[in-house]
């Protein structure tokens, strides 16, 4: 499980290094993906397959099946972290994510995300208000 958030910084070859007590579990194998909400996930490579699974078994003939397909096939990148627990973001990515050096990894339960500091700041205190509001009408079976 994923949890907590951590500041880490990205040099200058787009890379940071991974969060130590999650490093055992992502020494495998990893993809980088981009996530709607402009920040990337980190998932094992066993995670994302099976997430994708379905999506994969799902009709070409629809148009929005395609179309997520690609946006979200196309940007991936899977790799394996190196010895130091460094992971490289390539550079569409950092792109699509406005990364610069100041970055936050977010754990969120069954995936990593890693947002532009700046804008996990925004992000988070705009949705703060919702969160404490949340009760069993938004998860009626939590």
């Amino acid at each position: 499980m994923f949890l907590g958030t951590y500041t880490p910084k990205l040099d200058e070859k787009g890379r940071f290094v991974l969060p130590a007590k999650f490093r055992e579990e992502l020494q495998e194998g990893i993809v980088v993906a981009r996530s709607q909400d402009r920040c990337l996930t980190i998932e094992t490579i066993e995670a994302f397959t099976a997430r994708t699974k379905e999506l994969a078994e799902a009709p070409m003939t629809v148009r929005q099946v395609r179309e997520y397909q690609r946006m979200l096939a196309a940007t991936a990148f899977d790799q394996v972290p190196d010895k130091q627990g460094r992971v490289t973001i390539p550079p569409n990515l950092r792109s699509y994510a406005g990364l610069d050096k100041e970055i936050v990894v977010t754990g969120v339960i069954n995936r990593l995300e890693i947002w532009d500091a700046a804008a996990w700041d925004e992000y988070s205190a705009e949705h703060e208000s919702a969160f404490a509001e949340m009760n069993e009408d938004v998860f009626p079976t939590v």
